[in-house]
């Protein structure tokens, strides 16, 4: 029996290239707090959050996900032609069908790219681009696009006092490409299913449907039970990807956890015992918790403000529903 050809498969992968798109519209707490009988004091002590950003008719899922992809290809120096796949990180899709990756690369112009979504939420992007560094180890694909982007305010009630606050939207993208040495480790991954109610929809859609008044599915969260189990899991899994990548703290140039809330990153940090030179991403303080675009959006800012630097090493780390988790080490563009 002829046996199948192996492809060629370079020594590693990297990411060659960010991109991020925000929101024109910048939502204070002032204008929140109101909605939930609260004020600027309470959701700052809670959350850490000033402002957020809100995506308005014209900036969708997809419209968004395509603005932050082009942003990464010019940052890369690379094609939008010579990418090969495109995964949407997202738990926003409005419609169950179709998949938006599809569009995406369409639109970007990447017209021998596969594409498809995959759902992790605040943990997809993590786990996305895990899939992507792999997709370039086995040959199969030359540069692969990984692009978080959420319109969470499509699913969140304006009067819940323990979600109003905290989500918004935005995107961010990843270029994965080859590389003649490790730049992005292996990943840190796991779920506990018997959690999945601490973060969650109300209701499903089939439900809503059958339903003659009912309101529409909203997205509810038992915020208390979450923030202990993020301070004291994470900082495990924290630990486990250091030691798979081979670094320890002082290594690092950066921590960049998923944006949840300023008050779980500085409970996290100050647990690892991170080293004063270790800058601490904190885009969420402005752009409030977008979900599975939280990760390459808060890197961006890292990177504008000067706190990173190309070859630094930066520790990622995605956590929420499910309770799913993803962690990994990569190397700054």
């Amino acid at each position: 029996m002829k046996e199948i050809k192996n492809m060629s498969r370079p020594k590693g992968s990297r990411v060659s290239g960010i991109g991020v798109y925000r929101p024109k519209r910048k939502v204070t707490n002032e204008e929140i707090a109101p909605l939930i009988d609260s004020s600027d004091k309470w959701i700052r002590e809670r959350s850490g959050i000033i402002q957020r950003r809100y995506a308005s008719v014209e900036e969708t899922v997809a419209a968004m996900a395509i603005a932050a992809c082009e942003e990464a290809l010019k940052d890369s120096k690379i094609s939008s032609t010579d990418i090969d796949l495109v995964i949407l990180a997202t738990a926003t899709n409005p419609a169950q069908l179709p998949n938006l990756a599809m569009e995406i690369a369409t639109k970007i112009g990447a017209t021998k790219a596969g594409a498809y979504d995959i759902g992790a939420a605040c943990s997809g992007f993590s786990y996305g681009l895990s899939i992507a560094s792999q997709a370039v180890l086995s040959g199969e694909c030359r540069n692969v696009l990984i692009v978080g982007s959420e319109r969470m305010t499509d699913f969140v009630s304006e009067k819940d006092r323990g979600t109003a606050f905290l989500f918004a939207d935005g995107a961010g993208a990843f270029v994965v490409s080859p590389s003649e040495k490790t730049e992005i480790s292996a990943p840190t991954w796991g779920a506990d299913g018997n959690l999945n109610d601490w973060i969650c929809m109300t209701k499903d859609w089939p439900t809503y449907m059958n339903e003659k008044d009912g309101d529409f599915p909203a997205l509810k969260m038992e915020g208390q039970k979450v923030f202990r189990w993020a301070i004291t899991e994470m900082v495990g899994v924290a630990h486990k990807t250091l030691e798979k990548a081979g670094i320890g703290v002082d290594d690092l140039g950066a921590f960049v956890p998923h944006q949840a809330n300023q008050r779980i990153t500085d409970h996290i940090a100050k647990s690892l015992n991170l080293p004063p030179h270790v800058a601490i991403a904190r885009d969420g303080v402005n752009m409030g918790n977008t979900t599975a675009a939280t990760i390459p959006l808060a890197l961006d800012t890292l990177r504008r403000n000067g706190e990173v630097k190309s070859g630094d090493l930066a520790l990622l780390m995605g956590f929420g529903a499910g309770l799913a988790y993803s962690g990994q080490v990569i190397v700054v563009p």
